[in-house]
């Protein structure tokens, strides 16, 4: 079995699902064909409810969800080779990840734009809405901070990428005002940004702007100050300025990187260059940590609260909903493909290269970046970079500019997901303000400051690892999102089966993968608190208790939202 086929094989699967398994839930679970008003229409403000072109708003939520996370998980959980990768990306996807998303967003413009741990106030009762806010805003922050960590590092490794990228937020003012202001359809604009952006990657290579070399003294540290500065500025802004915009222009971006991508797999035809399952490995167990790893790639808590914390709130149509939650997963699907290819065939394309694990390699391939599970982590995304910038290379692509466009892939999405999520926070924050009756949490600036603060915190902070190694307190933490993110998912599809439950829909297709989803995050908590307490690390276990706590208490008040009668409304706690 080659590459080639397995792809080819990949496509069918998502092709037939999105045909018959979405309009499946859509139409027997959901009702995402009902004529329902829109949040979008029922609260316009023009600021962050804007009934949106479908299309726009499709590469909106596509490039807040695909951020880093379906790069960096397929490109870890490559360690214990192709098959196992590739099976939970396609399972994951199509029967989890997809239809928690697509519920999420129904179920939030359903119930006027409101996020998810709001909602669960109505199916569960105000304790299980408090529980929920604060377990999301613990998630949210810790998001923020090592995608910040990571964007800032890759500006600092890869100075080729940092021209292309800010550009794009001058790029993407442009396209919002000419669309919003001058009435101009988007694609054209978008389209001519995109061709700009790939000049200016060319340029970047050829004018690298390096903050190191200019005289700045820290150049990590100015970046990440830049980025929450940027967050929070662009976490403010009407949404159709520069994020609608910039995601539209990212969209764009990633379904030609795609596209060239498995154009450029099929022109050089390599062979699996890893075992379809490797045996005997000294490496944590594939289960539960391969479900954990490759998180956004199949099922991810996080894209919940994108569409239910943003996307919904644009909302042209409830029609338009599968399209936008389930097709966007598909196509986040697509990318954790393209991500572990690149892991476990592109890598043996790459001649010589530089990796964070082992510095200069004369000739990589799997087995050399792959040699051990601490190697496997420490090189994060290194191989979609080297991998898939091989496969540019087979279309005539020189090296530096191939591995140029893929980073500056990564680093786009993650962008995107850092100030999607800034936003995202804000609206936990404020709802958290309401919650607790504390109005002054509601005001945007106040509520965007507590949005970051705490994440910059993680940033600058320092600990000490489990090599004993000095690190930021983010990449600590870091461990626990994986776990973290998936019950975040489990608890969304308990409040989408207990919501439609009540309304006497058969929601077997939720109840399913929220079980299985819970086992594995739980197991995998467990498993992290084991781990932590052989450590020593008494942050990581109060940390991880908190959280398991947390999970048990929000399964507690859903075990008794679902013993009360069918239909009822939830008792106020």
């Amino acid at each position: 079995m080659t590459p080639v086929f397995v792809t080819l094989l990949v496509f069918a699967c998502f092709a037939l699902g999105y045909r018959f398994y979405a309009r499946f839930v859509g139409e027997r679970i959901f009702g995402d064909r009902d004529d329902v008003a829109t949040p979008a229409h029922t609260h316009r403000d023009e600021v962050d409810y804007v009934p949106t072109d479908p299309h726009v708003l499709f590469g909106h939520h596509f490039t807040s969800i695909a951020g880093a996370a379906p790069i960096i998980g397929p490109c870890v959980a490559a360690y214990w080779g192709w098959l196992p990768a590739i099976l939970w990306v396609v399972f994951g996807t199509l029967f989890m990840g997809a239809v928690h998303d697509f519920g999420a967003l129904v179920i939030s413009a359903r119930e006027g734009g409101r996020s998810i741990g709001d909602i669960a106030a109505k199916v569960m009762g105000k304790r299980a809405r408090i529980l929920f806010l604060c377990f999301v805003a613990a998630v949210v922050w810790l998001v923020l901070a090592v995608f910040a960590m990571a964007i800032a590092g890759l500006f600092v490794s890869t100075p080729s990428s940092v021209l292309p990228i800010q550009s794009e937020i001058v790029l993407a003012v442009i396209v919002g005002w000419l669309v919003y202001r001058k009435g101009v359809s988007p694609l054209w604009p978008s389209v001519v940004a995109l061709v700009v952006l790939y000049a200016l990657v060319w340029v970047g290579t050829r004018v690298p702007i390096d903050l190191g070399a200019l005289g700045v003294a820290d150049p990590r540290t100015a970046w990440l100050i830049f980025l929450f500065a940027y967050s929070a500025v662009a976490s403010l802004l009407p949404v159709w300025l520069l994020l609608q915009p910039r995601d539209f222009i990212n969209s764009h971006q990633l379904v030609v990187g795609l596209v060239l991508l498995f154009v450029g797999l099929f022109v050089a035809h390599p062979e699996f260059d890893a075992p379809a399952v490797r045996v005997g490995a000294d490496a944590p167990s594939v289960f539960p940590l391969l479900f954990v790893t490759i998180a956004c790639g199949a099922i991810s808590g996080f894209h919940g609260l994108v569409s239910s914390g943003t996307t919904s709130k644009q909302l042209d149509r409830l029609a338009h909903a599968r399209t936008i939650g389930y097709g966007a997963m598909l196509g986040e699907g697509v990318l954790a493909l393209a991500a572990t290819l690149a892991a476990v065939a592109g890598i043996a394309l790459v001649g010589a290269c530089e990796l964070p694990s082992h510095g200069a390699v004369a000739d990589l391939g799997w087995a050399t970046y792959y040699d051990t599970w601490s190697h496997a982590g420490a090189n994060k995304a290194a191989a979609f970079v080297l991998g898939g910038g091989a496969f540019l290379e087979a279309l005539g692509l020189p090296t530096d500019l191939a591995r140029t466009v893929m980073a500056v892939l990564v680093i786009s999405f993650a962008a995107t997901t850092l100030d999607t999520a800034t936003r995202i926070q804000r609206f936990i924050v404020a709802e958290l303000g309401e919650a607790i009756a504390l109005p002054v949490l509601k005001r945007p600036t106040v509520a965007t400051a507590i949005a970051i603060l705490p994440a910059l915190a993680l940033c600058f902070g320092e600990t000490t690892d489990a090599a004993g190694q000095t690190t930021q307190v983010g990449w600590v933490l870091w461990p626990i999102f994986g776990a973290s993110n998936q019950m975040l998912a489990a608890l969304t599809l308990m409040v989408l089966a207990l919501y439609f439950g009540a309304k006497k829909k058969p929601v077997l297709p939720l109840v399913i993968p929220m079980l299985l989803v819970t086992a594995v995050a739980l197991m995998a908590l467990l498993a992290k608190l084991e781990q932590f307490l052989a450590m020593g690390d008494d942050m990581l276990v109060a940390v991880t208790v908190v959280l398991l706590a947390m999970v048990v208490w929000m399964l507690t008040e859903g075990a008794m939202a679902l013993r009360r009668r069918p239909g009822a409304e939830a008792d106020e706690g």
